[in-house]
């Protein structure tokens, strides 16, 4: 990377020269941006995550720009006519816009009607009328008849033609109409002919319209949506007049019949060429916006979602309810090892309660079972009833789990490598009651898009939402340090500079020679070389190693540091981590170095303070309205309990132990004005909520969170 595109970096992202140079160069050596976060603090200058990784896709960004360059170049050079002041142009140019209107007067185009009057000879008659002096119009397009040119009419038509190409191709003009979209734009959605009934889901845009530029994710992509649906005509246009004032007066000169004939151009240009051209780039530019804070929200709630509180390795039931085809039970050994699994029938048709609770009794009994994890989607409410009216002899904990896509994890090749010989309602309740353990663990194998928290996320850039959604789980593996004695392939292929091959060879390693001893074994792993290493191994935990250090968040490259602190405090290194007046005796300056800086040595400190310790805290039972089973016991005024299950642009979606989820609206969020709904609510937050408003044949609740 050049020092003219770090200092664009640098400026672009408001971030200091140095700080862009040194990430760069971290990232470009092939440093994660989890490790450059964590352990390259003095080189950034603390940058966070989000930080390092907006340099990378400014980075990318003007890769492409790069790209383009020396395909416009060439192509302009191969027609003859590149000057040396239009590549100078071209070269100095880093915004990918700006350098498509350069190159739009050179570019290859199919037939054009301007193209065709260039054909019959009409270029000089559009020059001679552009320049709007000349008063005897017809007198001069007559000089232009010939074969293919029959009549004054199409002669002066064929000029407007190229005249109104000449002034598409103008980037002035062009900046200016792209002023008028970005001050003005308003966007409109009509119900296309005839579909009215077919789109009632869409009836909210049938006849609307707002300023483009005021327009959220949500209505947008709704908009977006109808319209691919074939149910709604969408147009992004701002106010015709305003922009005509704007063009006639930078184009025309003058009020002779040639400024006529160019005044007739100019709105021929606007409406068949510019308005088009300028309303499609303004509608990918607001779906890319629109994207961006849809796949933002996406990504924050799966970052929630992730980062919920496991139980630990506990011995725990999985139940994946059903009524019709009963209620599917695993019981898990505390790795998550399936030990016995069988089917309970407590709900209509079959209603064998006391079978059930005999069943479930029998099962705590003999897999010592110490938490119950149930599903919530159908028939969840009533097996968690079957279950707390159970007598279990012994203190069980009873917890009702998120199930969005368990089904998903059943059929896919990992739920059939797991478990080769289950059918897929086993491995739907494995799933259930392994999230209840670690839900990091197990929504890793899933496709982050079946979870169910998202908005919108089949409608947007798939390849942007793919690399956000990866760099969000990457983070969170990273964030709480995995147990490398303990994790499966798909948690550890997340660890930083690991991936799928390197991941399966620490899991295949560990089947050969049984659990690692310290992090120094690693390196014996088939392909683990220094740079992977280096990468992973501050993320990656030993319980109960030799070294106290292989289960904290210090990285092995500074070990040697912790061992002479413990060395000038004459004590060792457990002794150092156990006692707090020995650590608070530290003087981190008298450690700091040209590669060690306060940051880390304060990192280190905070690590020694809570080894081992997991960052998402404990898992917690919740009770929902006991008087609560379905839509119907809902009464407007109704206050209960509830847990956020999905966070949108418009308002959080709340569980409150029926089958539908109730929907707080982000003017209801709180008793003023809310922005963001994350900026006050998250998920799996539990929040006490006010009935307002029940639509029982659309099976919609409305939820306040003000007044109560």
């Amino acid at each position: 990377m050049s020092e003219q595109h770090t200092n664009l970096i640098a400026e672009t992202l408001n971030l200091p020269f140095n700080k862009v140079r040194n990430t760069l160069e971290l990232l470009n050596s092939g440093a994660t941006i989890p490790f450059i976060a964590r352990y390259r603090k003095e080189a950034t200058g603390t940058l966070d995550e989000v930080q390092v990784a907006d340099i990378q896709k400014e980075q990318k960004r003007l890769h492409d720009v790069e790209k383009r360059k020396e395909t416009i170049l060439k192509s302009i050079d191969e027609q003859g006519k590149l000057t040396p002041e239009l590549q100078k142009r071209i070269e100095s140019t880093f915004q990918m816009t700006e350098l498509e209107d350069i190159y739009l007067p050179y570019k290859r185009k199919r037939k054009t009607r301007a193209s065709v009057a260039r054909e019959k000879g009409l270029d000089p008659l559009a020059l001679i009328l552009l320049e709007q002096r000349r008063s005897d119009v017809e007198t001069l397009a007559r000089q232009y008849l010939n074969d293919e040119v029959s009549n004054i009419a199409e002669a002066l038509q064929g000029a407007r033609d190229i005249i109104a190409e000449i002034i598409n191709e103008n980037e002035d003009i062009r900046n200016k109409v792209r002023f008028a979209f970005r001050k003005g734009a308003i966007i409109q959605s009509k119900v296309a002919r005839g579909k009215e009934e077919e789109g009632e889901k869409y009836k909210d845009y049938f006849d609307y319209q707002e300023p483009l530029k005021n327009c959220p994710s949500h209505r947008l992509l709704a908009m977006r949506r109808g319209e691919e649906e074939g149910f709604l005509r969408v147009i992004i246009s701002p106010e015709e007049e305003e922009v005509m004032y704007r063009l006639e007066k930078a184009v025309l000169s003058g009020q002779g019949p040639a400024t006529e004939q160019v005044k007739e151009a100019l709105n021929d240009s606007y409406k068949r060429l510019l308005a088009p051209s300028i309303e499609t780039e303004f509608r990918n530019i607001s779906k890319e916006k629109a994207d961006l804070e849809a796949i933002e929200v996406f990504a924050t709630n799966l970052r929630q979602l992730l980062l919920t509180p496991p139980l630990g390795q506990k011995r725990v039931m999985g139940i994946d309810p059903g009524f019709r085809t009963g209620c599917k039970v695993v019981c898990l050994a505390e790795r998550g090892q399936l030990l016995h699994n069988t089917t309970i029938y407590p709900h209509p048709p079959q209603g064998d309660v006391n079978m059930a609770k005999k069943t479930l009794q029998s099962l705590v009994s003999r897999y010592e079972i110490e938490a119950i994890a149930v599903g919530n989607g159908t028939a969840g409410r009533e097996t968690m009833t079957v279950c707390r009216q159970t007598d279990f002899g012994r203190p069980v904990q009873l917890f009702l789990v998120n199930e969005s896509g368990a089904s998903i994890y059943s059929a896919s090749e990992v739920g059939r490598e797991e478990f080769p010989d289950q059918d897929l309602t086993v491995r739907g309740s494995v799933s259930i009651g392994r999230r209840l353990m670690d839900p990091l663990a197990e929504f890793v194998k899933i496709d982050p898009k079946s979870i169910g928290v998202g908005q919108y996320q089949h409608d947007v850039n798939q390849n942007l939402l793919r690399e956000s959604l990866d760099q969000t789980i990457e983070s969170c593996v990273n964030a709480v340090g995995i147990n490398l004695n303990t994790a499966s392939k798909h948690l550890l292929t997340h660890v930083s500079g690991l991936g799928p091959t390197l991941a399966q060879n620490i899991v295949d390693y560990r089947s050969e020679n049984g659990a690692f001893s310290s992090r120094k074994s690693l390196k014996k792993v088939p392909r683990m070389g220094e740079k992977a290493y280096e990468q992973c191994a501050g993320f990656l935990r030993i319980r109960k190693a030799a070294n106290p250090l292989d289960n904290t968040g210090v990285h092995p490259e500074r070990y040697a540091l912790v061992e002479q602190m413990a060395k000038d405090l004459k004590c060792t290194v457990p002794q150092l981590i156990e006692n707090e007046s020995l650590r608070s005796q530290i003087d981190l300056k008298a450690y700091v170095s040209e590669e060690v800086g306060l940051p880390t040595l304060k990192d280190i400190l905070q690590e020694l303070a809570k080894p081992g310790l997991d960052p998402r805290g404990e898992a917690k039972t919740f009770d929902f309205a006991e008087n609560l089973k379905t839509i119907d016991d809902l009464q407007i005024g109704m206050v209960v309990p509830g847990i956020i299950n999905n966070v949108t642009n418009f308002g959080a979606f709340v569980d409150i132990g029926i089958k539908e989820s109730g929907l707080v609206h982000i003017s209801q969020l709180a008793n003023r004005f809310v922005k963001n709904p994350a900026d006050v609510v998250s998920l799996n937050q539990e929040v006490t909520v006010k009935v307002l408003d029940i639509d029982r044949g659309r099976k919609r609740i409305q939820l306040t969170m003000i007044g109560i």
